[in-house]
């Protein structure tokens, strides 16, 4: 668990050293009370001492600003080096002081994934945002496959996908009714029609076998099979059958294109996470196993030459561990109470986290996918992602791009020059160089297509 390291206590006479001694980062915030009984605060915030200056601060009489001058007895906060811990450790911290109503502080809403629903006799795909697990912590009642940026991209990819399987699409209760009149679909030949008997209970289970098998592979089996019936027909001089093969792969391309590198079947999201840490060349190393976040490794590339071990090693003893790659189990963040993070130099491996096998929360799964699809959709995403599992690539952990990954994070920011101090650097005497945007500047009237044939005033006048 990310925990609130640092502590200070507050006392209004001594305010001025307090704000001095709390650093100006983002951070997570506890504010604890000084009457017993009372609930502390827990805030996040960009800038801490700024934050904290104005909610214990002198108190203005004119304003209506939130002020606890009062009320705070002491603070435990801890700063962070991304959006992505802050967001982790704020919901970790929120979710043991409040299990309440932790969600709706995170404004937590579990991310649109497919569910194949395996449970029934006659399954169909759709999308939800309920993923049921056993006291495992493992999913059931069928396969989930996310998870998605937004409901509305889960529904465009399902349907680009189920128009090349003949799959039930209707929600109602199938009783095999020979007189029953069907839908569109089965009329259009998309659907076996189960619901009048339109064919057998294997040969729909083997329709939807070949779906799930679609998923997992992220659509390389279908595209095989349409690539060898097409260079069949072509070897065959059916060039007619290989041109109607060649646009159904066409449309496949364009139908898996809907589908984000993230969405998979979410007990086979096994990635790591790098982000910059909160301390100088500092990176936190998150890994992903079944869809459950673990505990982070904190690696010092500072006191990396001191360290016994290399870096790439370090990254080996944390990501080498028996998981789902090579035994189907999974590992889970540790509950609340374990050992804090781990740190580069003493590498504990994951291996000592408990396995998932332990009692889980219901809705840990779906929050953990909450947090992973928050940050992996964002607009301006920080740090990087390295799948265990990717398209073209044997499976196994990139560590040479990992490394590399890290350099980039660990690089300085490069600093735009503002444009005073471009004014300044340049030489007496040399010509001003305009800051004119392109849009502010002067453009030529170049006459378009329509003008061209327009008459100018007086032009065909007799």
């Amino acid at each position: 668990m990310l925990q609130l390291e640092h502590q200070l206590v507050f006392d209004a006479e001594q305010a001025a050293d307090f704000f001095a001694a709390l650093p100006a980062r983002a951070g997570v915030c506890l504010i604890e009370p000084r009457a017993a009984g009372a609930e502390p605060l827990l805030i996040r915030t960009q800038d801490l001492r700024r934050r904290l200056t104005k909610l214990l601060g002198l108190l203005d009489a004119h304003s209506k600003r939130l002020n606890l001058r009062e009320f705070a007895g002491a603070v435990r906060y801890r700063v962070t080096g991304s959006r992505f811990e802050q967001t982790l450790t704020f919901y970790q911290n929120a979710k043991l002081l409040h299990p309440s109503r932790y969600r709706d502080l995170l404004r937590m809403r579990p991310p649109a994934v497919l569910k194949v629903s395996l449970k029934n006799a006659y399954p169909r795909c759709f999308v939800t945002r309920r993923i049921p697990t056993d006291a495992a912590g493992l999913p059931i009642a069928g396969a989930y496959y996310g998870p998605f940026k937004k409901r509305k991209v889960a529904e465009r990819f399902a349907n680009g996908v189920l128009d090349f399987f003949k799959v039930r699409r209707c929600q109602i209760k199938i009783r095999r009714d020979p007189t029953f009149p069907g839908c569109l679909y089965s009329e259009m030949k998309m659907c076996l029609g189960p619901c009048f008997a339109g064919c057998s209970q294997e040969e729909y289970g083997t329709e939807v076998q070949r779906l799930v098998q679609f998923l997992d592979t992220g659509g390389d089996s279908l595209r095989v099979a349409l690539e060898k019936e097409r260079e069949q027909a072509s070897e065959d001089l059916d060039f007619e059958r290989a041109s109607v093969l060649h646009k159904r792969v066409e449309k496949l391309d364009e139908a898996l294109r809907g589908g984000p590198e993230l969405a998979r079947r979410v007990t086979d999201i096994n990635a790591v996470i790098l982000q910059r840490g909160a301390e100088e060349q500092t990176i936190g190393v998150y890994a992903v196993r079944g869809g459950y976040l673990a505990e982070p490794l904190v690696v010092r590339f500072a006191e990396i030459a001191s360290a016994p071990k290399s870096a790439e090693q370090m990254f080996r003893d944390y990501l080498e561990t028996p998981g789902p790659a090579e035994t189907g189990t999974m590992y889970r963040a540790p509950t609340v109470g374990a050992e804090p993070v781990v740190e580069a130099r003493c590498v504990v491996p994951l291996a000592s986290a408990p396995a998932i096998r332990d009692p889980v929360g219901k809705s840990d799964l779906s929050e953990h996918l909450w947090l992973l699809a928050r940050w992996f959709y964002a607009k301006e995403r920080e740090g990087e992602i390295f799948f265990y599992h990717e398209s073209g690539r044997q499976g196994g952990w990139p560590y040479r791009r990992i490394l590399r990954a890290c350099s980039r994070l660990l690089a300085p920011e490069p600093k735009v020059p503002s444009e005073k101090s471009a004014k300044k650097a340049a030489p007496a005497g040399a010509p001003e160089i305009s800051t004119e945007t392109p849009a502010e500047a002067p453009a030529k009237t170049a006459p378009s297509q329509q003008n061209l044939f327009d008459k100018t005033s007086g032009e065909g006048v007799t």
